[in-house]
């Protein structure tokens, strides 16, 4: 895609991001400087990962439990509603193709 193939509003817009100079020449952007990272030793990173493990504020036993119970049950009623469907859908096919 060329110049020639933007109209004056999308000229416009790169003019006000910077991509276009005054007489409409695409400008080059400087490379982003790389940053460089310290990297850490592997017991201060477990180190880490404890403190911030603390910060968490982890559920009570009852409601693990309550939640629990409530997944278990969603579980067993949709896997009874695709066994039925998928019952249906056997028995239904089986008189199609007799």
């Amino acid at each position: 895609m060329s110049l020639d193939d933007l109209n004056r509003e999308q000229k416009r817009t790169l003019k006000k991001m910077g991509a276009l100079n005054d007489q409409g020449q695409p400008t080059r952007a400087p490379a982003p400087a790389r940053q460089k990272r310290d990297r850490v030793g592997a017991f201060q990173y477990v180190r880490e990962v404890r403190d911030e493990m603390r910060k968490v504020a982890w559920p009570k036993w009852p409601e693990v439990r309550r939640f629990s119970i409530i997944v278990l049950v969603t579980v067993v009623l949709y896997t009874g509603v695709v066994f039925g469907l998928d019952s249906l859908f056997g028995v239904l096919s089986g008189w199609l193709y007799d």
